[in-house]
């Protein structure tokens, strides 16, 4: 890996043990400052929003002034939402602080194409796998000291605890280099991002995908603490699993080809709604939380296809608007679960279920009724 990769990679790790340590507990706070099951599916819809707004224009932006100020940016939002967190003692001051944080997802369209850029000889799925992997390496550790802190601390200081952290990360990030901008000129019409139909037939079926994958989780860890009575340890414990989880399928599925791993992802996810659904035990949701890592694993996996569709121009544009489009089937999720989980806390895993078996389909058919993908080779 190249000195900036390696960097990244160090950048990653910590925030990860950052992120990890209060991210699963947010439904959890919400709760505990008085949201009730569909507020919460509001407030993280609007987590979710803020995020996929922000996408596009930073993948145009990051195609026009270069990669490395919008990472810098993201870096110093996030450090600046998670102190807002950590002083909030009231809820709409808390949920200032957390749609501020999902802000900062515009740092994955600019970081994508930072990463597809400064690979080497690795291919594109494969280094978005091993670096997504340092990420949550850090997520291992970060919810057992998150889950620790919570029962012995109150949630506020797990927010503190993060607020710290991020400081290290970003002291990290700084020192990336600056990446050339593509030259726009010499694009032909069929390079033009939407002049490909095969690139917007695949923004609609990933839609589909992540909607189905991303259903089962958001409301889970209130489900495991009001339906099966875990305590917030048990909870943090199964976050770290996750993230392991996260790293064991982005080493496996990562060094396959990039479709059939991301069909094995969306199984992995339907495996844990399954054994959420049907087993008890802190060993059945141990294994559950690892296959549940397939998700991330097939957004990166996502991507690296996304890479195979569009010109290394339109990269940080094209990286855009595939995050906006996931992100925005994450917009909708927490709401219906939500309602759904109001009604029968089951149904959250019973429709994911189905969905993953249409998307999985659909998604079979798309990959292998077409010629193997190209690979952009434009790196530094």
């Amino acid at each position: 890996m190249s000195r900036d990769l390696i960097l990244m990679a160090c950048s990653l790790f910590v925030w990860g043990l950052g992120e990890g340590a209060f991210f699963s507990f947010q439904p959890l706070y919400l709760q505990q400052l008085g949201a009730d099951p569909v507020l919460i599916g509001t407030v993280l819809g609007a987590y979710s929003l803020a995020a996929t707004l922000a996408h596009i224009p930073a993948g145009f932006l990051a195609d026009r002034i270069g990669r490395r100020p919008l990472i810098w940016a993201a870096w110093l939002t996030g450090l600046v939402a998670t102190l807002l967190m950590a002083i909030a003692n009231t809820l709409p001051v808390f949920v200032v602080g957390m749609v501020l944080y999902g802000s900062t997802m515009f740092v994955i369209s600019p970081m994508n194409a930072y990463i597809t850029t400064a690979r080497g000889k690795l291919s594109v799925g494969r280094t978005l796998t091993l670096v997504s992997a340092a990420y949550n390496i850090g997520a291992i550790i970060g919810p057992l000291m998150g889950g620790w802190i919570g029962e012995n601390y109150g949630y506020q200081s797990i927010f503190q605890l993060a607020a710290v952290i991020f400081v290290i990360s970003n002291a990290f990030i700084y020192f990336i280099r600056p990446q050339p901008v593509e030259m726009r000129h010499a694009l032909n019409s069929e390079d033009r991002l939407f002049a490909n139909s095969t690139y917007t037939r695949f923004l609609m079926l990933m839609f589909l995908a992540t909607f189905a994958m991303f259903l089962p989780q958001p409301l889970a860890p209130n489900y495991l603490q009001n339906q099966r009575q875990l305590d917030l340890i048990a909870i943090g414990q199964l976050y770290s699993v996750n993230a392991l989880g996260v790293v064991l399928m982005n080493l496996i599925l990562g060094q396959l080809d990039h479709r059939l791993g991301y069909l094995l992802g969306q199984v992995a996810v339907g495996l844990f709604s399954l054994i959420l659904l049907r087993q008890t035990g802190m060993a059945w949701y141990a294994l559950a939380y690892l296959f549940a890592g397939g998700y991330r694993t097939a957004r990166s996996l996502a991507t690296a296809h996304v890479q195979t569709l569009v010109h290394v121009a339109n990269l940080g544009l094209g990286y855009g608007f595939t995050e906006t489009i996931a992100s925005s089937a994450t917009i909708l999720v927490p709401v219906l679960a939500g309602f759904l989980y109001v009604r029968n806390p089951d149904w959250i895993f019973q429709v994911s279920l189905v969905l993953i078996a249409i998307s999985n389909t659909a998604c079979i058919v798309f990959f292998y009724s077409r010629s193997t993908p190209r690979e952009n080779t434009v790196h530094i």
